[in-house]
Protein backbone atom coordinates (compact mmCIF):
# COMPACT_ATOMS: atom_id res chain seq x y z
CA UNK A 1 0.00 0.00 0.00
CA UNK A 2 1.29 3.89 -1.00
CA UNK A 3 2.38 6.12 1.82
CA UNK A 4 -0.31 9.07 2.04
CA UNK A 5 1.69 12.17 0.39
CA UNK A 6 0.83 15.65 1.48
CA UNK A 7 1.86 18.95 -0.67
CA UNK A 8 1.55 21.75 1.76
CA UNK A 9 2.91 24.71 2.90
CA UNK A 10 2.98 25.67 6.64
CA UNK A 11 0.98 29.26 6.62
CA UNK A 12 -1.86 27.78 4.06
CA UNK A 13 -5.22 27.30 6.19
CA UNK A 14 -7.01 24.59 3.79
CA UNK A 15 -3.37 22.70 4.51
CA UNK A 16 -3.95 23.61 8.19
CA UNK A 17 -7.38 21.62 7.12
CA UNK A 18 -5.82 19.03 5.85
CA UNK A 19 -3.22 18.36 9.01
CA UNK A 20 -6.10 18.35 11.24
CA UNK A 21 -8.35 15.52 9.40
CA UNK A 22 -4.87 13.18 9.22
CA UNK A 23 -4.21 14.38 13.17
CA UNK A 24 -7.78 13.37 13.84
CA UNK A 25 -7.65 9.47 11.60
CA UNK A 26 -4.08 9.47 13.45
CA UNK A 27 -2.21 8.41 10.38
CA UNK A 28 1.41 8.56 9.21
CA UNK A 29 2.22 10.54 6.07
CA UNK A 30 4.87 12.02 4.31
CA UNK A 31 5.22 16.11 4.12
CA UNK A 32 6.28 17.38 0.63
CA UNK A 33 6.59 21.35 1.05
CA UNK A 34 5.40 22.81 -2.09
CA UNK A 35 5.72 27.29 -2.67
CA UNK A 36 3.11 29.22 -1.60
CA UNK A 37 3.77 31.20 -5.17
CA UNK A 38 3.70 29.80 -8.46
CA UNK A 39 5.76 28.42 -10.27
CA UNK A 40 5.60 25.20 -8.71
CA UNK A 41 6.54 22.54 -11.41
CA UNK A 42 6.70 19.67 -8.94
CA UNK A 43 3.56 19.65 -7.98
CA UNK A 44 2.15 20.73 -11.15
CA UNK A 45 3.83 17.76 -12.99
CA UNK A 46 2.03 15.67 -11.07
CA UNK A 47 -1.83 17.66 -11.14
CA UNK A 48 -1.14 18.64 -14.54
CA UNK A 49 -1.73 22.37 -13.63
CA UNK A 50 -4.24 22.20 -10.81
CA UNK A 51 -2.50 24.25 -8.51
CA UNK A 52 -4.12 24.71 -5.11
CA UNK A 53 -3.10 23.82 -1.68
CA UNK A 54 -3.11 21.63 -0.31
CA UNK A 55 -3.40 17.88 -2.78
CA UNK A 56 -2.81 14.89 -1.40
CA UNK A 57 -0.65 12.28 -3.40
CA UNK A 58 -1.38 8.29 -3.09
CA UNK A 59 1.33 6.53 -5.07
CA UNK A 60 0.01 7.43 -8.82
CA UNK A 61 -3.41 9.19 -7.48
CA UNK A 62 -3.83 12.79 -7.17
CA UNK A 63 -5.68 14.30 -5.22
CA UNK A 64 -7.32 17.51 -5.53
CA UNK A 65 -9.26 19.36 -2.63
CA UNK A 66 -10.01 19.42 0.83
CA UNK A 67 -13.26 18.15 0.21
CA UNK A 68 -12.48 14.85 -1.24
CA UNK A 69 -9.55 14.48 0.51
CA UNK A 70 -11.43 14.05 3.49
CA UNK A 71 -13.44 11.14 1.17
CA UNK A 72 -9.76 9.77 0.32
CA UNK A 73 -8.93 9.82 4.33
CA UNK A 74 -12.20 7.83 5.31
CA UNK A 75 -11.60 5.19 3.00
CA UNK A 76 -8.18 5.01 4.43
CA UNK A 77 -9.50 5.16 7.69
CA UNK A 78 -13.22 4.40 8.48
CA UNK A 79 -12.81 5.62 12.19
CA UNK A 80 -13.54 8.08 13.72
CA UNK A 81 -15.41 9.44 10.80
CA UNK A 82 -15.57 12.77 8.99
CA UNK A 83 -19.22 12.22 8.26
CA UNK A 84 -20.98 10.16 11.29
CA UNK A 85 -23.96 7.95 10.34
CA UNK A 86 -27.09 9.91 9.83
CA UNK A 87 -25.33 13.09 9.93
CA UNK A 88 -23.82 12.73 6.58
CA UNK A 89 -26.05 15.35 4.61
CA UNK A 90 -25.69 18.07 7.85
CA UNK A 91 -21.99 17.57 8.14
CA UNK A 92 -21.00 18.07 4.63
CA UNK A 93 -23.45 20.71 3.92
CA UNK A 94 -22.15 22.64 6.34
CA UNK A 95 -18.59 21.97 5.63
CA UNK A 96 -19.57 23.23 1.95
CA UNK A 97 -20.83 26.48 3.49
CA UNK A 98 -17.86 27.04 5.20
CA UNK A 99 -15.25 26.33 2.68
CA UNK A 100 -16.80 29.24 0.40
CA UNK A 101 -18.83 31.54 2.66
CA UNK A 102 -16.71 31.53 5.95
CA UNK A 103 -13.34 31.19 4.10
CA UNK A 104 -14.32 34.07 1.97
CA UNK A 105 -14.79 36.14 5.07
CA UNK A 106 -11.30 35.22 6.63
CA UNK A 107 -9.82 36.28 3.62
CA UNK A 108 -10.76 39.63 3.47
CA UNK A 109 -10.61 40.01 7.66
CA UNK A 110 -7.03 38.29 7.01
CA UNK A 111 -5.81 40.50 4.75
CA UNK A 112 -7.12 43.83 6.20
CA UNK A 113 -3.93 46.73 5.87
CA UNK A 114 -3.82 46.30 9.48
CA UNK A 115 -3.93 42.85 9.58
CA UNK A 116 -1.42 42.45 6.04
CA UNK A 117 1.10 44.35 7.61
CA UNK A 118 1.98 42.31 10.69
CA UNK A 119 1.58 39.07 8.74
CA UNK A 120 3.99 40.26 6.10
CA UNK A 121 6.19 42.40 8.78
CA UNK A 122 9.29 40.27 8.33
CA UNK A 123 9.49 39.37 4.86
CA UNK A 124 10.78 42.19 2.10
CA UNK A 125 8.66 44.15 -0.03
CA UNK A 126 9.07 42.23 -3.65
CA UNK A 127 7.89 39.09 -1.62
CA UNK A 128 4.65 40.91 -0.63
CA UNK A 129 4.16 41.92 -3.76
CA UNK A 130 4.98 38.79 -5.77
CA UNK A 131 2.43 37.00 -2.81
CA UNK A 132 -0.58 39.35 -3.94
CA UNK A 133 0.25 39.35 -7.68
CA UNK A 134 -0.05 35.61 -6.94
CA UNK A 135 -3.38 35.64 -5.07
CA UNK A 136 -4.53 38.10 -7.33
CA UNK A 137 -4.18 35.62 -10.69
CA UNK A 138 -5.71 33.20 -7.81
CA UNK A 139 -8.75 34.38 -7.67
CA UNK A 140 -8.84 36.09 -11.33
CA UNK A 141 -11.68 34.48 -13.53
CA UNK A 142 -13.81 32.08 -11.34
CA UNK A 143 -17.37 32.89 -9.94
CA UNK A 144 -15.77 33.89 -6.20
CA UNK A 145 -15.12 37.74 -6.04
CA UNK A 146 -13.05 39.29 -2.97
CA UNK A 147 -15.97 40.21 0.04
CA UNK A 148 -15.49 44.16 0.59
CA UNK A 149 -14.06 44.65 3.95
CA UNK A 150 -16.68 46.64 5.29
CA UNK A 151 -19.20 43.65 4.30
CA UNK A 152 -17.11 41.23 5.89
CA UNK A 153 -16.97 43.01 8.93
CA UNK A 154 -20.33 43.71 9.47
CA UNK A 155 -21.28 39.73 8.67
CA UNK A 156 -18.92 38.60 10.69
CA UNK A 157 -20.87 38.94 14.36
CA UNK A 158 -23.48 37.02 12.91
CA UNK A 159 -21.53 33.74 11.90
CA UNK A 160 -20.29 33.98 15.36
CA UNK A 161 -22.97 34.42 17.09
CA UNK A 162 -24.54 31.05 15.06
CA UNK A 163 -21.30 29.29 16.06
CA UNK A 164 -21.43 30.27 19.42
CA UNK A 165 -24.71 29.40 19.90
CA UNK A 166 -24.78 25.88 17.76
CA UNK A 167 -22.33 24.63 20.31
CA UNK A 168 -23.71 25.92 22.89
CA UNK A 169 -27.16 24.01 22.71
CA UNK A 170 -24.70 20.92 20.72
CA UNK A 171 -25.50 17.25 22.56
CA UNK A 172 -21.35 16.77 22.61
CA UNK A 173 -18.19 18.62 22.35
CA UNK A 174 -18.45 19.75 18.76
CA UNK A 175 -20.52 21.25 16.13
CA UNK A 176 -23.03 18.37 15.54
CA UNK A 177 -21.94 16.28 18.59
CA UNK A 178 -19.44 14.20 17.98
CA UNK A 179 -16.12 15.53 15.76
CA UNK A 180 -16.75 15.49 12.01
CA UNK A 181 -15.50 17.14 9.00
CA UNK A 182 -18.04 20.29 9.99
CA UNK A 183 -15.74 21.26 13.00
CA UNK A 184 -12.49 20.89 10.45
CA UNK A 185 -13.87 23.25 7.70
CA UNK A 186 -14.84 25.73 10.30
CA UNK A 187 -11.71 25.16 12.09
CA UNK A 188 -8.92 25.95 10.06
CA UNK A 189 -10.90 29.50 8.69
CA UNK A 190 -10.67 30.33 12.62
CA UNK A 191 -7.19 29.13 12.84
CA UNK A 192 -6.07 31.41 9.81
CA UNK A 193 -7.36 34.66 11.74
CA UNK A 194 -5.22 33.69 15.23
CA UNK A 195 -2.72 34.04 12.91
CA UNK A 196 -2.28 37.89 14.06
CA UNK A 197 -3.54 40.14 16.69
CA UNK A 198 -5.16 42.21 14.83
CA UNK A 199 -7.51 39.39 13.81
CA UNK A 200 -7.41 37.03 16.86
CA UNK A 201 -9.79 39.00 18.92
CA UNK A 202 -12.92 37.77 16.05
CA UNK A 203 -12.17 34.33 17.76
CA UNK A 204 -11.07 35.20 21.50
CA UNK A 205 -14.07 37.03 22.00
CA UNK A 206 -16.43 33.94 21.83
CA UNK A 207 -16.03 31.65 24.67
CA UNK A 208 -17.79 28.70 23.33
CA UNK A 209 -15.80 29.21 19.96
CA UNK A 210 -12.74 29.14 21.69
CA UNK A 211 -13.18 25.91 23.91
CA UNK A 212 -14.40 24.12 21.03
CA UNK A 213 -11.25 25.29 18.74
CA UNK A 214 -9.06 24.15 21.46
CA UNK A 215 -10.28 20.56 21.07
CA UNK A 216 -10.16 20.56 17.43
CA UNK A 217 -6.21 22.10 17.15
CA UNK A 218 -6.04 19.47 19.89
CA UNK A 219 -6.31 16.56 17.67
CA UNK A 220 -3.04 17.31 16.11
CA UNK A 221 -1.22 16.48 12.74
CA UNK A 222 -0.82 13.03 12.85
CA UNK A 223 2.78 11.92 12.28
CA UNK A 224 4.33 13.42 9.26
CA UNK A 225 7.49 12.51 8.04
CA UNK A 226 9.50 14.69 5.52
CA UNK A 227 9.63 13.95 1.89
CA UNK A 228 11.53 15.81 -1.16
CA UNK A 229 8.97 16.81 -3.55
CA UNK A 230 11.14 15.19 -6.48
CA UNK A 231 10.53 12.07 -4.25
CA UNK A 232 7.24 12.36 -4.61
CA UNK A 233 7.77 13.08 -8.69
CA UNK A 234 9.82 9.59 -8.66
CA UNK A 235 6.57 7.58 -6.30
CA UNK A 236 4.46 8.73 -8.74
CA UNK A 237 6.32 7.41 -11.61
CA UNK A 238 7.31 4.19 -10.57
CA UNK A 239 3.56 3.08 -9.14
CA UNK A 240 0.18 2.74 -10.92
CA UNK A 241 -3.12 4.60 -10.67
CA UNK A 242 -5.21 2.36 -8.19
CA UNK A 243 -8.50 0.47 -9.81
CA UNK A 244 -11.69 2.75 -10.46
CA UNK A 245 -14.56 3.29 -8.31
CA UNK A 246 -16.60 0.88 -7.92
CA UNK A 247 -19.86 2.29 -8.98
CA UNK A 248 -21.63 3.62 -12.54
CA UNK A 249 -20.14 6.41 -14.63
CA UNK A 250 -22.55 9.18 -13.90
CA UNK A 251 -23.22 12.05 -16.06
CA UNK A 252 -25.90 14.04 -17.35
CA UNK A 253 -24.12 16.17 -19.79
CA UNK A 254 -23.60 13.41 -22.00
CA UNK A 255 -19.46 13.20 -21.37
CA UNK A 256 -18.25 9.43 -21.73
CA UNK A 257 -15.56 7.50 -20.20
CA UNK A 258 -12.29 7.64 -22.40
CA UNK A 259 -13.57 11.24 -23.51
CA UNK A 260 -10.76 14.46 -23.79
CA UNK A 261 -12.30 16.81 -21.41
CA UNK A 262 -10.27 19.75 -19.23
CA UNK A 263 -12.10 19.67 -15.36
CA UNK A 264 -11.26 23.17 -13.55
CA UNK A 265 -12.60 24.49 -10.17
CA UNK A 266 -15.23 27.23 -10.97
CA UNK A 267 -15.14 29.33 -7.76
CA UNK A 268 -11.07 30.24 -7.89
CA UNK A 269 -7.88 28.66 -8.82
CA UNK A 270 -10.02 28.07 -12.16
CA UNK A 271 -6.76 26.36 -14.32
CA UNK A 272 -7.87 23.71 -16.48
CA UNK A 273 -6.56 20.12 -16.32
CA UNK A 274 -6.68 18.34 -19.25
CA UNK A 275 -6.79 14.35 -20.20
CA UNK A 276 -9.35 11.35 -20.38
CA UNK A 277 -12.54 11.34 -18.98
CA UNK A 278 -11.96 7.80 -16.87
CA UNK A 279 -14.41 8.05 -13.80
CA UNK A 280 -17.31 10.44 -12.95
CA UNK A 281 -19.37 9.45 -9.87
CA UNK A 282 -21.41 10.85 -7.30
CA UNK A 283 -18.36 12.71 -5.75
CA UNK A 284 -15.97 12.46 -7.95
CA UNK A 285 -14.44 12.89 -11.06
CA UNK A 286 -11.46 11.30 -12.51
CA UNK A 287 -8.60 12.00 -15.09
CA UNK A 288 -6.24 10.28 -16.41
CA UNK A 289 -3.37 11.80 -17.89
CA UNK A 290 0.35 11.31 -19.16
CA UNK A 291 3.18 13.15 -18.13
CA UNK A 292 6.77 13.23 -19.22
CA UNK A 293 8.10 13.64 -15.39
CA UNK A 294 5.88 11.12 -13.56
CA UNK A 295 4.12 9.43 -16.26
CA UNK A 296 0.30 8.22 -15.90
CA UNK A 297 -1.20 9.14 -13.20
CA UNK A 298 -5.00 9.60 -12.12
CA UNK A 299 -6.24 13.23 -11.41
CA UNK A 300 -9.05 13.21 -8.86
CA UNK A 301 -11.53 16.00 -8.24
CA UNK A 302 -14.79 16.68 -6.40
CA UNK A 303 -17.63 16.62 -8.51
CA UNK A 304 -19.29 19.42 -6.51
CA UNK A 305 -17.59 22.96 -7.45
CA UNK A 306 -16.00 21.76 -10.46
CA UNK A 307 -16.46 21.90 -14.20
CA UNK A 308 -15.73 19.59 -17.15
CA UNK A 309 -15.30 20.74 -20.64
CA UNK A 310 -15.04 18.69 -24.38
CA UNK A 311 -11.38 19.12 -25.85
Amino acid sequence: MHELILHHYPTSPFAEKARLMLGFKQLSWRSVMIPPVMPKPDLVALTGGYRKTPVLQVGADVYCDTALIARRLEAEKATPAFFPEGQELNVASFALWVDSVVFQHAVSLVFQPESAAVRFGRLPPEAVKAFMADRAGLFSGGSLTRLPLEQARHNWPAIMARAEQQLARSEGDFLFGEASIADFSLAHCLWFLKGTPVTAPLVDNYPEVTAWLGRVLGFGHGAPCELASSEAVEIARNSAPAALPVEDFVDPNGFAPGQKVAVAATDYGVDPVEGELVFVGCEEIILCRQDERVGVVHVHFPRLGFRIEAR
